[in-house]
């Protein structure tokens, strides 16, 4: 049983190791706030914090979707914004014609984020 909880450990620490090296970079999305209220065909900013950005991330590519909260399900045939630096902090994006409701940001590049709960209107 010490053999089999000793080897789990060395794959754990192992694993964690790996991720550190390759660099992958997960930040917190700062805007949309919670409940901010973004107006269809408004033009809005993304946030997120690059403070803890690594030297070496394993796709500084980015791209920006919506999630739709009723239906449960990430908005991946429109994107919001494609092929921007992740370690930008931020990107301008236009609220699409969609039904209004509650949304989140889920902001790509080697993971995957979600913003705040936050509102899309007429």
């Amino acid at each position: 049983m010490r053999a089999a909880s000793f080897i789990s450990s060395i794959a754990l620490l192992t694993a964690a190791v790996s991720a550190a090296t390759n660099g992958v970079f997960v930040p917190q999305i700062t805007a949309p706030v919670a409940e901010a209220i973004w107006k269809i065909g408004s033009t809005q900013t993304v946030t997120w914090d690059i403070s803890n950005a690594p030297a070496d991330v394993s796709n500084p590519e980015g791209e920006i979707f919506l999630r739709n909260l009723v239906k449960g399900q990430i908005l991946f045939s429109s994107p919001l914004a494609t092929g921007f630096s992740i370690l930008a902090g931020n990107q301008s994006v236009t609220v699409p014609n969609i039904v209004p409701g509650s949304y989140q940001i889920v902001l790509v590049g080697d993971s995957g984020n979600f913003s705040p709960i936050f509102r899309i209107s007429n």
